[in-house]
């Protein structure tokens, strides 16, 4: 009866010490576990909400000298955008725009990421910054369908200048479309001052239609797998960054361009004509800096940092120099800088207007007059009733056309809906009392109750893949068929709502 105690004391002593000299291990490990996460060490550090800009401007230098926690909240949004004159495309961006939101942390920082997909989605999306140590770069924790946040943490453990993207199957789907921008991790040192800053990212446009073809443009999956975009653009667009939009500079002030490529497809090869780079932080890293640098090579889903200085007034012009891509497909970009000659240095004309092409100023300002002039047409065509009337006819035979196409099916052929589930348009009271509200719900959708002449409906309709002009069309239709007399919709009112509500 003795012996039993006494072997389980034994025993327990025995496990006691294994368990003693064990925990020292464990603890150690744990710590070096733990280190990545710092969890323990963010809820001591500073918080600060982080700034956010749109290309091509990039957020202010960091001048602390200490880690914080940085909040970063970044919002998916799909919005048809301007791809080139008379061409539109529906994006799916990072804060409504191409490329996405430049981000800009510290080494050291702990990030707390929250990834917003805007309800009016019709995708789910999520995003893998290439500036993550962790599954996915992010992407395995920010998987989030339309209407929906998701939120994860990482530590900004390598200073450098890094892509970030979508990474929801079909991934060059969902990059060519738009969805790629910059985050810089900015070294403890930061870098060296420079008079301005500058984010410009290349990327390509994968459309049904030719370079050029009018009207709002599908994806073509085809032309993607085989890498042959129509457009390969500066900042998600032909022309984004020239004429008025060009960037800026003053002679004797230096210059640094955070340059990406989102791509899904295609490297660049960065180059600014008529300037020599002094400083290019090779694939945006910050170990090993090149100088005196004519064209940088920049892989997709790659970037780069370069630094020159401006000695000269004039335009200088930034190209993809694969240059069919930069004079006809659309990766040209302009610096315009203003100050005193230097014959010294250069003594010549300004840039030749044949040699720019398309993005020459002439050609800018020709765009803007012939805009100018669909406007003043627009308004000739509203002051003829005769002219109208004819118009309007033919808007209402394209828009049923339209409705046929998808809008029959829950409001029926008839306009009068099914009771209980989908309202009536046919004498709709809702309908006739806001324009703009009919023009909004056909471009963003429309969810939850509302009341249409006494009765409350409940359901959901989807927004419209349509051009402006379709969408003019189908509610011209809509608001004079059926006994209906609701006026008449302009492609220009359609633009207006969609600018006012992306």
């Amino acid at each position: 009866m003795t012996t039993l105690p006494k072997l389980l004391r034994q025993r327990v002593a025995l496990f006691s010490f294994s368990l003693a000299a064990a925990v020292p291990a464990l603890a150690t490990e744990g710590e070096i576990l733990a280190k990545p996460v710092v969890a323990p060490l963010a809820a001591d550090l500073p918080v600060e909400e982080a700034i956010l800009t749109a290309a091509p401007n990039v957020p202010p230098p960091i001048t602390r000298k200490h880690a914080a926690k940085v909040v970063v909240h970044l919002e998916v949004r799909e919005v048809v955008k301007r791809l080139a004159d008379g061409v539109e495309y529906s994006f799916w961006t990072f804060g409504g725009n191409v490329p996405g939101l430049f981000i800009r942390v510290r080494e050291g920082d702990f990030i707390e990421f929250h990834l917003n997909n805007h309800p009016t989605s019709r995708m789910p999306h999520n995003i893998d910054l290439h500036a993550v140590t962790g599954p996915g770069g992010g992407a395995a924790s920010s998987f989030t369908a339309p209407g929906h946040s998701s939120q994860f943490s990482f530590t900004a453990m390598n200073p450098g200048l890094y892509v970030y993207h979508c990474a929801t199957a079909p991934v060059p789907m969902h990059i060519a479309n738009g969805m790629y921008g910059l985050i810089l991790v900015e070294p403890k040192e930061g870098y060296p001052k420079v008079d301005r800053e500058y984010y410009v990212m290349q990327g390509e446009v994968y459309t049904a239609g030719r370079h050029g073809e009018a009207g709002l443009q599908p994806f073509d999956p085809a032309k993607a797998e085989d890498e042959r975009p129509p457009y390969v653009v500066f900042n998600g667009a032909v022309g984004s960054i020239v004429g008025d939009k060009s960037l800026q500079a003053k002679v004797g002030e230096t210059v640094r361009i955070f340059f990406g490529v989102g791509g899904p497809n295609v490297t660049s090869s960065f180059h600014v004509i008529g300037e020599i780079f002094e400083n290019v932080y090779l694939e945006g890293g910050v170990g090993t800096v090149q100088h005196h640098v004519q064209t940088t090579m920049v892989p997709s889903g790659g970037s780069t940092v370069v630094d020159f200085k401006v000695d000269v007034p004039g335009t200088y012009v930034l190209v993809d120099h694969s240059l069919s891509r930069a004079f006809n497909k659309g990766a040209i970009g302009m610096l315009k800088v203003t100050g005193a000659e230097n014959p010294l240095i250069y003594s010549g004309k300004e840039i030749d207007e044949v040699y720019l092409g398309s993005s020459s100023d002439a050609a800018v300002a020709a765009g803007k007059r012939e805009a100018e002039l669909q406007v003043a047409k627009e308004k000739a065509i509203a002051a003829s009733p005769e002219i109208t009337n004819i118009t309007k006819e033919i808007r209402m035979e394209r828009g049923k056309k339209v409705f046929l196409t998808s809008c029959f099916a829950c409001h029926m052929p008839t306009g009068e809906g099914l009771p209980a589930v989908f309202p009536p348009l046919a004498k709709s009271d809702f309908l006739a009392a806001d324009k703009d509200r009919a023009i909004k719900i056909v471009l963003k959708g429309l969810i939850g109750p509302i009341t249409v002449n006494g009765k409350p409906f409940n359901n959901m309709m989807p927004p419209q893949e349509v051009s402006d002009d379709q969408a003019a069309d189908v509610l011209t239709y809509v608001m004079n068929s059926w006994g209906n007399d609701f006026g008449t919709v302009m492609p220009a009112d359609v633009k207006r709502v969609r600018s006012e509500n992306k």
